[in-house]
């Protein structure tokens, strides 16, 4: 099982191809915020769900996904 209190503010997201989708800005309501100003990120605030996280490392969350497939389906923060 995941510790998802491992995840912390600046982690590097990647995907399960090692793609930089971007970096943590904070958890909530079961979905990890992106942090706005990363390049990777589009600099705006993106969302995607904390079922997508395999696993955590020292300073990186692993999603389950592709770096395309997590860009394509993440949420907009309006």
């Amino acid at each position: 099982m995941i510790d998802l209190s491992q995840i912390k503010e600046r982690h590097e997201v990647v995907g399960s191809d090692g793609g930089h989708v971007g970096r943590v800005d904070h958890i909530a309501g079961g979905e990890i915020q992106l942090a706005q100003f990363d390049l990777g990120g589009g600099l705006k605030h993106h969302l995607i769900p904390l079922s997508w996280v395999e696993y955590i490392d020292d300073a990186k969350v692993h999603l389950s996904v592709t770096k395309d497939d997590a860009k394509s389906k993440w949420r907009e923060k309006h």
